[in-house]
Order: C-alpha cells, then structure tokens, then sequence
C-alpha cells in the first residue's frame, strides 16, 4: 500500500489519479475536505483507504507501506498563523520522517520554490546545510518548508539515520486540473479562464523594474503532469535521494502565459495592466527559473511540456469542459 499525505489536493490528486491508471488500487489517502467540494478531485478515484488528519499518526501503527508520498501542507503564501503553519508543514513532516526511518519506508515530500524567496541566491538545487541557510524565503509557508528541507539535509550531513529513500522536491509554478479549490492560490490560467472566455480584458500588474515591461515579470510555469512524472520517476527509482527542482528550466512571462491562454480559446488577446498593490511591491518575484541539472544527473530524462502546449491540454481537456476535473 502506499500513502500520499495531502491525497486530494492539487498535486496529490493528480499523483492519486496517475497510480490509479497505472492499475494501483492499493492507495491510501490522509487529507482534510472540508465543505468546499474538495472531494471532486477524487470522485473518480480507487482508495484503498481515507485516513482523516487527526487519525494519520495512529493509523501508520503497525503499518507496513511501499513508500509515504507527502504532498500534504499549509501551501498559502499569505498564510499568517505561524503555529498551525509550522505544526502542519514542519512538525508533522518530521513525525513522518522520522517513522519512515524506523520502519525503512521510502519517503518522498513536497517542498517549494518558495524556499528560494527574492532569488538573490540563484535556484541551484544545492541541499548542503550551507548552501540552504544562504536561502532567505519572502514568507511563512517558505520559511516553514526551508526549516523541513534544512532538518533533512542536517541528518543527511551527519550520516544519521534516514529511510532508505528520501527526496524533497522544490516545485516551481505549477498548473493543471484540480487546483481549483486553492482560491486565490490557482494558477492564473485558473483563474482568469472563465473572463478570458467570456471575451473580458485579462489584468496584469504593471512592472516597478528597470528594464522590465509590463506583464514581463516571468516564473517557471511547469505543467502538473510533469511534476507527477518526476514524482513517479522517483518511486522507480528507489536509489536516488535528495532534494530537488521541479521546474522546466525555463522562466517564461506572465504575458506569455495569457497569450497561451487566448490562444488555446482561438480568441485574439485582450490585455490590460494594472498598478501592483503597494503592499507586496518590494517583496514581488520578478523572475523564478528551476536549475534543473540535478534532476537531469539523477537520471530523470523525459522533456518537459512546453507552456503553450501545457496550458492547451489543460484548457481543452479541463477548463472548457463542464467537467473539469481529472
């Protein structure tokens, strides 16, 4: 049996539906659902088992798993309760961690390209101590993802005990079916579909960067099924250990990401840019791009899907059906 921890969130859902048609029945998952429809990312899903948050540590007693797919966290970026934050996405990880060690489970986690805050320290996926205590995250959910990653890496360095598998991944900007119950933290494509549909302008903020246009701020926009694939490259790959990106390589703008988005509808663009907001000018991205070299010496080989090809799959396939779920 395997577990994936946060089973019917974004990402964790995608991995769920992916095992499940790779013919694996024998998926148990740990999530919270709560009352906004958050069940429909596994409507159409074979588990094994639904183990609710409050039960997963008396669960795991006298489990024997195949692997513990952590995916399960606190992800707002504007989240401000520090101590459920650290408790969900630090205190909880270490717990699973450290079971994972006793019962020699391999362990796969989120992590995020939060860790990395403003950039100045580049993206390189160096998980020595040194290198991570360089990185200073712009927020909470970051600062609480470097303290895991951090933890990890310090066990790794002193050679203690860890599971005989362990990986964390930096997930960059990703997008796809069934984020839509993260509210304000869908992807863009999310979240401006239905007006760029119904032939409304599509805002973006205006830059406050020299030499940077409007609408030219860029990320690493991955599409989900990629970040699944690598997910799913891992757990084949049961001798590779360590945190890395999970990114395409390739920063691209906001503004090509929502001329993707009209295209993918066959509608001409219609753009406007607005003035950012005073409160997160000095701290806004404005550029993310996963080094991805690590995941290549790894062994993980398969090409990423292009954005525009990404964002056309996802709106032909999702959004601009009646059903758009995976």
């Amino acid at each position: 049996m395997l577990l994936v921890t946060g089973g019917a969130g974004f990402i964790g859902s995608n991995i769920v539906a992916s095992l499940n048609e790779a013919g694996r029945a024998d998926v148990a998952v740990n999530d919270v659902l709560g009352s906004g429809g958050k069940w429909h990312n596994l409507a159409s899903r074979q588990l094994a088992d639904f183990v609710p948050a409050a039960d997963l540590l008396r669960w795991l007693e006298g489990r024997k798993l195949d692997a513990v797919l952590h995916m399960g966290a606190i992800s707002s970026t504007t989240a401000t309760d520090g101590d459920a934050v650290m408790e969900s996405n630090f205190g909880l990880s270490l717990r699973l961690l450290d079971w994972c060690t006793a019962t020699r489970t391999p362990f796969i986690y989120a992590s995020s390209a939060a860790t990395y805050g403003d950039g100045a320290a580049g993206f390189a996926d160096d998980w020595s101590p040194s290198a991570l205590k360089r990185l200073k995250p712009l927020n909470l959910y970051g600062f609480s993802k470097q303290a895991f990653d951090l933890a990890v890496a310090e066990r790794a360095a002193r050679k203690d005990k860890l599971p005989p598998q362990w990986v964390g991944l930096k997930f960059f900007n990703v997008f796809g079916p069934n984020e839509y119950h993260k509210g304000e933290m869908m992807s863009l494509v999310a979240k401006r579909f239905d007006d760029a549909k119904a032939g409304a302008p599509i805002r973006l903020f205006k830059s406050y960067r020299s030499g940077i246009a409007d609408g030219e701020q860029k990320r690493d926009f991955v599409y989900v099924d990629d970040a699944v694939a690598v997910v799913r490259f891992l757990m084949e790959t049961p001798s590779v250990s360590g945190i890395f990106n999970v990114g395409t390589g390739k920063a691209r703008s906001f503004r090509d990401l929502m001329l993707a988005l009209f295209a993918a509808l066959g509608q001409e663009p219609k753009i406007e840019y607005i003035d950012m907001p005073p409160a997160i000018r000095d701290s806004y991205q404005y550029f993310t791009q996963a080094d991805v070299s690590g995941l290549r010496r790894a062994g993980f080989a398969a090409d990423f899907t292009t954005l525009e090809e990404g964002v056309r799959r996802y709106v032909s396939g999702y959004l601009n059906r009646a059903d758009r779920y995976r």
